[in-house]
């Protein structure tokens, strides 16, 4: 019999989540920046072999949240501990630096009754004497059957963790066909990537303050294309500015970018059509994040 379940990974922003599923599936799934809370929404990955199918959740970091929308990435966050069968807790070399919201992740973790592994990722960004000094702080707040180095980079350590979870997880069917690696769409990955290109090309505040609607996605099969039509929401009438750049370069730049990304996902020609809008103080009001997909 084959194993499978759930395995959500939890942690404060920035430890490496997504990039740790992403290097165990062996492809993008879940975007990836330098900056912290560019994970909004639950994404799946599912990794499968001859011994079954670990679902992997990725979730926003749980953090201290002020706005409706980082109210929502919290609750997503908390979702994916309450449906999982075992849950991956991730830190790294700067724990001690954000202690508060691994306060609260710890917290959180000692209220659940699912099994649970600590991660400690980045590790060759740390001493031993570094790694004893995380264990001594966080093993008498939470109980963990396991922990493991890793670094999500280059792969270190994360054979040993999937060889555990499949240990570990109970016996039972496949829950998504052997080749399916997400559980999102394909406009959903659209708006991610376009999202991701928006985080890596502005600075400061701006990223935060920008949502991504894909309005319409559509094959062109007389041009071997797609057509991909998306609205950038931003909460200023400054930031719409900085978005577009003098004479459009940011703009043009950010298209170009995740044009060539979505040619990669669909294997042909795509044809991005962006345009930037404000909503102002969109992050703010639930009613606007439920409509732009939140």
């Amino acid at each position: 019999m084959k194993k499978s379940g759930f395995v959500a990974l939890i942690g404060r922003p920035n430890v490496g989540k997504s990039t740790f599923l992403n290097s165990v599936l062996g492809l993008k799934v879940s975007i990836v920046t330098d900056k912290p809370q560019t994970t909004r929404d639950r994404i799946s990955g599912v990794y499968t072999d001859e011994r079954g199918q670990i679902v992997f959740v990725d979730s926003p970091g749980i953090h201290d949240p002020k706005a409706a929308l980082n109210r929502y990435m919290v609750r997503e966050a908390m979702q994916a501990m309450e449906e999982c069968d075992v849950i991956i807790h991730m830190t790294d070399d700067k724990m001690f630096r954000f202690l508060e919201e691994e306060v609260l992740v710890t917290e959180a973790l000692a209220r659940a009754k699912q099994r649970k592994i600590f991660v400690i990722n980045k590790i060759d960004m740390m001493t031993v004497a570094d790694r004893e000094k995380i264990l001594e702080w966080i093993l008498p707040r939470c109980s963990y059957d396991k922990v493991f180095d890793t670094n999500a980079v280059n792969g270190f350590g994360l054979e040993d963790v999937v060889n555990y979870l499949f240990q570990v997880l109970p016996e039972g069917p496949l829950y998504y066909p052997e080749d399916y690696v997400t559980d999102r769409s394909e406009r959903f990955l659209c708006k991610e990537i376009i999202r991701e290109k928006l985080f890596q090309s502005l600075r400061e505040e701006v990223p935060y303050s920008v949502a991504v609607l894909v309005e319409e996605m559509r094959d062109v099969p007389e041009k071997n294309m797609v057509y991909v039509r998306a609205n950038i929401y931003v909460e200023r009438e400054s930031q719409k500015g900085i978005v577009i750049g003098k004479k459009g370069e940011h703009l043009k730049k950010i298209g170009r970018l995740a044009r060539e990304e979505m040619e990669f996902l669909f294997g042909k020609k795509v044809y991005l059509d962006l345009h930037v809008k404000v909503e102002k103080g969109w992050s703010r009001k639930e009613w606007v994040i439920r409509r732009l997909g939140y």
